[in-house]
């Protein structure tokens, strides 16, 4: 299959199965000074962006549109918290400007320079743009910002209609989200040690889990982006966001 071929190029272009930490080099040998043999490892965290809180905005301000704007560590991509409900207790991924017809938040948003793709999430707005050399966000931010007061402010459907429409149940997610990861994704990383685990499901939005040697793997955030939710979108296309709650730190192969 493409997907297991896909998976394998992966690792392959990393270098092997899993990215080896450098060893420690220990000190010339003095039989006055003899070496630490219990001296911890040097240890490598995983950067990760601070999860939102529910108790973001004053709970007696409800009149105005009120955004805050989390920029994520890679500085591609930027969470737009907002309070006001946007798509409640689902999720949609528009990846084009075509796929946003009769969206109308997400139609003005690709308006905008440098807009890649958009993710509503419930109250969020997730954009991702195509210049990945700007990580400074604050002018895009100020005009993204504005988009969403204005098509708020203006009342109105924000997700078309076809969307909400065709969306499938969540049982119809669970069981076609598992039939990916049966037949398609854990064969492709099994290679290599890993698995992946559906853990949760809204709605239209998942939680997946890494293990073996997927856990902590330097290459498993391009595993999920471009191995993962591609497979997991073919077999279910109604799928939102893909949440990955794995806890890189206590794998195999910690990474920064």
């Amino acid at each position: 299959m493409n997907f297991i071929k896909n998976i394998k190029d992966m690792f392959s272009r990393s270098g092997g199965e899993l990215e080896e930490t450098s060893p420690i080099e220990s000190p010339a040998a003095n039989p006055e000074h003899p070496p630490n043999k219990t001296e911890a490892p040097v240890i490598r965290r995983v950067i990760r962006a601070p999860v939102a809180s529910k108790d973001l905005f004053p709970p007696d301000d409800l009149k105005k549109v009120l955004i805050r704007a989390q920029p994520s560590t890679t500085g591609d991509q930027c969470l737009f918290m907002v309070n006001r409900p946007l798509f409640p207790g689902y999720s949609w991924w528009f990846p084009t400007f075509e796929s946003a017809a009769g969206s109308s938040l997400t139609e003005r948003l690709f308006s905008l320079d440098d807009v890649e793709s958009v993710l509503i999430h419930e109250a969020t707005v997730t954009v991702t743009r195509k210049d990945k050399t700007i990580c400074d966000w604050k002018p895009m931010g100020a005009e993204i910002g504005t988009v969403i007061r204005e098509v708020l402010d203006g009342g109105g459907g924000l997700i078309a209609e076809t969307i909400v429409n065709e969306m499938p149940s969540e049982e119809a997610v669970r069981h076609g989200i598992q039939k990916a990861i049966d037949e398609e994704v854990n064969p492709g990383v099994a290679g290599h040690g890993g698995r992946i685990t559906l853990e949760k499901v809204k709605g239209n939005t998942i939680t997946i889990q890494m293990g073996g040697g997927c856990q902590g793997c330097s290459s498993a955030d391009v595993t999920l982006k471009q191995g993962i939710h591609g497979s997991f979108r073919k077999f279910v296309p109604q799928v939102g966001a893909i949440f990955d709650e794995t806890d890189h730190t206590a794998g195999l192969n910690p990474y920064f």
